[in-house]
C-alpha cells in the first residue's frame, strides 16, 4: 500500500468525524491543531511507514492531547542513555500500533530508535518493549487504531484481488 492509499484511508474515516486530516510531504512529522478546531497529521516526505507511524501516535493521545500542537510532546533526536530508554518506554506503543498497521497495509515495519547517538541506544531493548506492547495491543486496541487497522486491511485485500485478477 502507498501512502496515498493510507491517505485515503484514514481521511475517509476520521476527516468528518474527528475533523482530522493526514497530509504527507513534510520534512519532519508534526501534529497541528488550526485555528477553527480542525487538525493536520503531517507525515515525513511520502513515507508511507511515516504515515503508519504518526496515525499510531494520533490513535494512542486522548482528546485533551488532539488540542494540542504535537500532543504537548517535545522531540529531541539526541538523547544520552536515560534519556534514550525513557523515549524506548514511551515510544514502544506508538511503534507496536505502527508494526500492526504495516502488517494490515502490507507495508515494511522496523523498529526505529530514532536518535542519531546510537551509541546511547539499546536497539534490543526497544525491540523488546515494542513486542510486548503488540501483544498487549492484540489483545486491547484503542477503538479508533481497530478502525483504521481492519479498514486498512480490508482496502488492501481489496486491492490485492483486484491485482492478483489481472484488472488495472
Amino acid at each position: 500500500m502507498n501512502h496515498h492509499e493510507i491517505v485515503q484511508c484514514f481521511d475517509g474515516l476520521f476527516a468528518g468525524a474527528y475533523r482530522t486530516r493526514l497530509q504527507g510531504g513534510a520534512d519532519e512529522p508534526v501534529y497541528t491543531v488550526q485555528a477553527d478546531g480542525s487538525a493536520v497529521i503531517y507525515f515525513r516526505a511520502d513515507y508511507a511507514s511515516s504515515a503508519l507511524h504518526e496515525v499510531a501516535h494520533w490513535c494512542i493521545a486522548g482528546r485533551s492531547r488532539r488540542r494540542l500542537e504535537d500532543y504537548g510532546y517535545w522531540y529531541s533526536d539526541r538523547r544520552g542513555r536515560d534519556e534514550q530508554s525513557q523515549f524506548h518506554r514511551v515510544e514502544a506503543r506508538p511503534q507496536a500500533l505502527e508494526w500492526i498497521f504495516s502488517v494490515a497495509a502490507d507495508v515494511p515495519f522496523r523498529v526505529s530508535a530514532d536518535n542519531f547517538d546510537l551509541s546511547a541506544s539499546n536497539p534490543d531493548e526497544l525491540q523488546r518493549l515494542v513486542l510486548v506492547e503488540a501483544r498487549r495491543l492484540h489483545e486491547r486496541m484503542p477503538p479508533r487504531a481497530r478502525q483504521f487497522a481492519d479498514a486498512l486491511a480490508l482496502m488492501n485485500q481489496r486491492r490485492g484481488s483486484v491485482i492478483d485478477s489481472g484488472v488495472t
